[in-house]
């Protein structure tokens, strides 16, 4: 299989994410891919509910990125490993479990940040957190 860029497993993310939830019971309205925001808005079916939420999706287990600013704006984060793969691991948390755990690193005037996967893996398969 060829190499697919950053955008692409973004999107399979992303949709798998709502693939997941939609048989939760959520109706998803994905947002519009790469601007600044939430990635995913879902509702409940009788629509008393709802939520935002941030997708970060990987093609193997690294560290997720979070650029030069760690934008944590969303009720919930979800992280996708494996993307690509048969069997997508998917950890669901709110940005306040993980905010503290977030590392940073200034290279060359460039600072950047990063989770790892020992600070987030207890979070793995977490739905009921999404209530």
């Amino acid at each position: 299989m060829e190499k697919l860029n950053n955008q692409i497993v973004g999107n399979i993310g992303l949709f798998y994410v709502c693939y997941r939830l939609s048989k939760r019971g959520w109706n998803c309205l994905p947002t519009v891919r790469n601007a600044r925001g939430v990635d995913l808005v879902i509702y409940s079916r009788d629509a008393k509910k709802s939520h935002t939420i941030q997708v970060k999706s990987l093609s193997k287990r690294n560290p997720v990125p979070f650029g030069s600013s760690p934008q944590l704006i969303a009720e919930f984060l979800i992280i996708v490993v494996n993307a690509l793969g048969e069997n997508p691991e998917v950890f669901i948390m709110r940005p306040d479990d993980i905010k503290e755990k977030i590392h940073k690193r200034e290279r060359n005037g460039k600072i950047s940040y990063w989770l790892e996967y020992k600070d987030y893996r207890e979070y793995k398969e977490k739905w009921e957190i999404i209530s």
